[in-house]
């Protein structure tokens, strides 16, 4: 990894957030390949608020985890809709707190001047308890520049600087 980590990093940080507020966490990952939850469990501990990591990298393996084909078929893998669905299924299958997801173009190919290489649609979904009204999803669009890994790395920590700003 390059290693666009703050001091300390996201990955401590949230993780101590989570753990104080007895929220769990799972990830549904595409381009990113794993690695949010990778970063996630660097941290000694992490078991206690964090579930489980989907590598959803194929139409296939997104609709097993909870994405309709209609979502695929219409918007692409890429897009807000599904990034909405992966987040949605992750939370709702684990039973965690938060869901988050990752689906976009790592590159160096791939890329539309629609979708460049380098966007993302990022997820998280939060689950209210029940009859509060508090369970919502929200989907932020990036472009990252850089090579692969850099624009893999720059996603990861993204995603998790997205729940950290959802707890505040």
């Amino acid at each position: 990894m390059r290693n666009h980590a703050r001091d300390p990093p996201i990955e401590e940080t949230l993780g101590d957030a989570l753990r104080e507020r007895g929220d769990t966490i799972a990830t549904t990952e595409s381009c990113t390949g794993g690695l949010v939850g990778s970063l996630l469990t660097d941290i000694p501990g992490s078991s206690d608020y964090f579930d489980r990591t989907y590598c959803t990298y194929t139409y296939d393996a997104k609709l097993d985890t909870g994405v309709t084909r209609e979502a695929l078929d219409e918007h692409g893998a890429v897009s807000e809709p599904v990034a909405r669905q992966m987040a949605q299924a992750v939370r709702d299958s684990a039973g965690t707190t938060w869901g988050v997801s990752t689906t976009g173009i790592a590159g160096p190919s791939g890329g539309t001047p629609e979708k460049p290489v380098g966007t993302v649609y990022i997820g998280v979904a939060h689950a209210g308890d029940w009859g509060s009204a508090e369970t919502y999803t929200r989907v932020e669009r990036h472009e990252f520049d850089g090579d692969r890994r850099d624009i893999k790395e720059k996603i990861a920590r993204r995603a998790l600087r997205t729940v950290e700003n959802e707890l505040e």
